[in-house]
């Protein structure tokens, strides 16, 4: 099995702990979508108490990805991915917050192009 289809699985089986139903074909395109970040501990986490980085997650991927507008509708979905993670949980997987972000405003399409 290649190293992509291994962080692949291991994010389809934290998905299944924390109790996430995920679409293993969308959860590739988006694991797809983040390139060699996956394969660095720090970039393929994310911190959910991090002030900063929350921020990026919202212009970086919402807004500049997604085509999404600046609002407080974004950073509740984004407090709501984390907390779908779990607060407690330190292996908050970047694949698996984009796909919950995708998921939630309907954004897989921007992975078709």
């Amino acid at each position: 099995m290649s190293k992509f289809l291994e962080k692949v699985a291991l994010y389809m089986e934290d998905a299944k702990k924390i109790g996430i139903k995920v679409d293993e074909a969308k959860l590739t395109l988006v694991t797809k979508g983040l390139g060699p970040s996956i394969y660095k501990a720090d970039a393929s986490t994310v911190a959910g108490s991090d002030k900063a980085e929350l921020e990026r997650i919202k212009a970086n991927f919402l807004i500049k990805k997604l085509g999404l507008t600046d609002s407080k509708e974004l950073d509740a979905a984004i407090a709501d991915a984390i907390k779908t993670m779990g607060t407690a949980n330190r292996n908050k997987h970047r694949a698996l917050v984009y796909y919950l972000l995708a998921e939630k405003f309907n954004k897989f399409s921007v992975y078709s192009k």
